[in-house]
């Protein structure tokens, strides 16, 4: 009798895992210093595109994959670039709140449940009123990043 093979990685495995994502301009989430994350596969904590590559690893097993621009947080999208009204900017947040280009402003959303981010690209006028221009698509959208896992359980 030998020993039964490691387990793979399957649709719905629960998994603990290091992982580490790197985009141009650094590491975005590195979990190999701290304790090891656990998750579900598909209930949608990692992208699609990452979930893809981790199906079929072996318990144990340690890889680095190269994913391409656009295919981990999409392409970036025109439409999410967008002037923001400062009288809504004062409704929303900190009335004496200052805007530069490069700040990364948190918005509720429509629910009040959650947020999203926007990242400022410009502060000026638009339609007559001052205005801050905001891209809302996410930071990694169309860049590549770099995707290192070592799988310590499956199950």
């Amino acid at each position: 009798m030998g020993s039964s093979p490691s387990p793979r990685v399957q649709p719905g495995s629960f998994l603990t895992l290091h992982y580490r994502l790197v985009g141009p301009g650094g590491d975005i989430i590195n979990t190999f210093a701290d304790k090891p994350a656990t998750l579900t596969l598909g209930s949608g904590e990692l992208s699609p595109a990452v979930e893809q590559r981790l199906l079929g690893l072996e318990e144990g097993a340690r890889a680095t994959f190269a994913i391409p621009p656009g295919e981990a947080f999409g392409e970036r999208n025109p439409d999410m670039l967008q002037w923001v009204a400062r009288k809504l900017l004062r409704q929303l947040g900190d009335p004496d709140e200052q805007y530069h280009v490069g700040d990364v402003v948190q918005f509720p959303t429509p629910d009040g449940l959650g947020s999203y981010a926007g990242a400022v690209q410009q502060v000026g006028r638009h339609d007559g009123d001052e205005a801050v221009l905001f891209d809302f698509n996410h930071p990694l959208a169309g860049q590549p990043v770099t995707f290192e896992v070592q799988l310590i359980g499956v199950l």
